[in-house]
This record gives C-alpha cells, structure tokens and sequence, in this order.
C-alpha cells in the first residue's frame, strides 16, 4: 500500500538555526585548546540581540562577542535592514561554570564508578535506511538539498535579491515496496528584498534550486508551493526569535525513526544527548551496511554517571537478515557504548561541531559517525551467533 511522507529543514539565516551555529561555534572554541574543556552553551536571538549563556569550564579564553558577531556575517546577516547586522547587533554573556556534582559523574576516577559516566540520563535513537546513497530517508535529504541550495545561490550572486532566512518541505510518495516512487509536493519559504514579485520569485526557485536537487523526482502532478503567504520581507531574529535546540527533528531523521528528545547543539561530547545519538546513528548504518537490514533503529539509554548503556535495543522493521535479537548481540560484541569509547572510536574531542549545525547532523560524509568501518566486524559477530545457536 502506497503513502506519503514529510520531511522538513530550515537554511543556516533560520533564527533556530543561527543560536544553534553560534552554540557549536562556542564549543568548538573550547575544544580548540582545550579538549577536556566542559561546555553545555545555549543562545537566544530577537531583533538586534543575541543572548549567550550556559555551563562552561575551561582553561582556555572564548570570545563570545567575537564568535557571535563571525557566526552572523559568515551566514550573511551584514545589513542593518535584516533586523540584525552582526557590526551593530548587542551581545550579552550570561555564562557561567558547570555544576561540580555533575562534572564528578563524567570525570574518570571521580565518580562512584572511577570510570567516565554519561553526562545525563537519557535515551538517543538512531536510523539508517537503504533508500539513498547517504543511507538517509529520502524526504530529509531533499528537504537538506533545497535549504543548502537557497543559501548557495543566495552567496554564489545567482539570486541577488534572497535575504538569509528559509524553509523547505518535501513530501515523498512511497510504492507498496516502501520505496520513494516520486516528490508529490514541494513547499519553500524565502526570504527575499522588497519590490520582488512572488511569480519570479517561484519561477528563479523552480530553475535554480528545485529542478537541480529535485529533479528526478519531480513529475507532472507534483505541487510546487513558494511563498504561500505572499511576500517575505521580514525574518530571521527580526521576524521570529531564535533558540538553540528546538530544530531537533531537522537536526535528524525528519521524523522517520523516533527521536530521544534532547538536543544536540553547544554540548560537549561527554553529553549523551549528543554523542549517544552520534554513536546510534554509527550502529545503525553499519547495520545497513552490512546488508544486515534494509531500515534500522537504535535505542541507547544512559544513566547519569554510569559508564555503560542501561539498555541496547535494535529494530528492524521486519527487513532483518536474522533476528533482530542476534544483530542487538552483536552490537554489543563490537562496538563500545561506554562514553569513554564513543569519544574515542569516533574522536570526537576536537572542534567539529559548528559545522553541523545546519543541513542535518546525519548523512554527511565527513563526520566520523558516518563510516561504515564496522561492516566485516558486524558481520563475523552474526555468524558466530548463528553458529553457536546451531
């Protein structure tokens, strides 16, 4: 039975999107020169302001107003008319240092287990699927296309008049197979100068961003819809406040698979919100990989201070090569879920992160928890299960 699915993203000028970037940005200063550095750094933005604060504990200097105000003109916000212009923007700092009952749990030899222990209680998923070369739902991937694609032809001069602020949604129609067949509706949101007509608006959109990461996709039926409430003028921080942590879905799946619930962004490596998911994504793509699965999800769950994972759950959505009971056995045997081996295996105590911040945390190549270096490991661990049951 044939159905649709929807998947949205926002571009790097979203108001959300900007507090997450200037979160990683400050994270990645810390980890810079100080990689045990301790950082849970949220933002808020609204018209002509930016508000930093937070838990950060470092040996290292970060200059707030310096990463803020480099955050704001990289992403193009250079314009007093934007409502916000990274020159005259105010900036406060409202951070201080991390709780010294919680930095015991996650320091090795400190807390009641004398080995490092998850950052937070909590439960991280992670997805993949066999549906695009990413092993990513189609529909997220899309919509990542169209946001990075505005933002390009908006930096790249090929439409002048795009102002940073934007939305895509794309919604994908399923075959009885549960593979995509083709995009049934495209939605877009641009931001854009005054005096621009919505007609050329959509008809510059169609020829330079949907056709090009759309294209064979699209069909006669599909619905275009750009700009639906007439013109858009004002956004970013001017049209809607900003707040790190509170585009979660777009940060992942798009709503395919479940979502644990905490954010990612300003969060140092030993959170599990963060690496947890990070390592649940590595599982669950090596699985596919591995031809284990044609889908897959992974629940990790964490407690505070303790350095394993309380539970390991894999599902298969019925496209399992064996039970999903024997790949969940042989997850355990390969990979180390303790926090100390999730930063390890996937080095994650560097500055990476702000790139991250927008276009998805998943599905992109140069982030080490997208490696498929597990497959032959994964593998071998099924067979000698099997062979052992036998």
């Amino acid at each position: 039975m044939s159905y649709f699915f929807t998947s949205e993203s926002v571009t790097e000028g979203h108001p959300d999107k900007i507090c997450d970037q200037i979160s990683d940005a400050v994270l990645d200063a810390v980890l810079k020169d100080d990689p045990t550095g301790a950082c849970c750094c949220e933002c808020y933005t609204t018209t002509g302001l930016v508000v930093v604060g937070g838990e950060i504990t470092t040996k290292t200097y970060v200059d707030v107003q310096d990463i803020v105000r480099g955050v704001l003109r990289d992403i193009g916000y250079d314009n007093a008319d934007y409502g916000i212009d990274y020159k005259s923007c105010s900036v406060l700092n409202a951070i201080h240092e991390q709780s010294p009952q919680i930095a015991q749990g996650e320091n090795e030899a400190e807390g009641t287990h004398k080995a490092q222990g998850a950052g937070d209680q909590g439960l991280m998923f992670g997805y993949a699927c066999n549906e695009t070369d990413e092993r990513m739902p189609l529909p997220i991937t899309l919509a990542h296309g169209l946001a990075r694609r505005l933002a390009q032809v908006r930096k790249d001069g090929t439409l002048l008049y795009l102002r940073p602020d934007g939305k895509s949604q794309v919604t994908v129609e399923y075959g009885d197979d549960d593979k995509p067949i083709r995009v049934d509706t495209v939605v877009l949101a641009a931001q854009h100068d005054e005096g621009i007509s919505q007609e050329e608006i959509k008809a510059d959109l169609i020829e330079h961003v949907i056709k090009p990461v759309c294209g064979e996709y699209l069909d006669d039926a599909t619905r275009i819809l750009v700009n639906e409430t007439g013109a858009f003028i004002i956004g970013g921080p001017h049209g809607d406040t900003g707040l790190t942590g509170r585009k979660i879905i777009v940060d992942t799946y798009g709503g395919m698979g479940r979502h644990g619930g905490g954010a990612f962004s300003g969060k140092v490596p030993n959170k599990q919100d963060r690496s947890g998911a990070y390592m649940a994504r590595y599982i669950a793509k090596n699985i596919v990989a591995a031809g284990l699965a044609g889908k897959c999800e992974v629940q990790l769950a964490y407690a505070i201070g303790y350095p394993e994972p309380v539970s390991v759950h894999v599902t298969t959505f019925s496209t399992g090569a064996v039970a999903d009971t024997a790949i969940a056995a042989a997850v355990r045997k390969v990979f180390d879920m303790t926090p100390a081996g999730i930063i390890s295996t996937l080095n994650l105590r560097r500055p990476i992160y702000r790139q991250t911040a927008a276009y998805g945390h998943f599905g992109r190549s140069e982030f080490p928890w997208e490696q498929t270096d597990k497959v032959s490991a994964l593998q071998s661990a099924v067979a000698d299960s099997k062979s052992v049951s036998s």
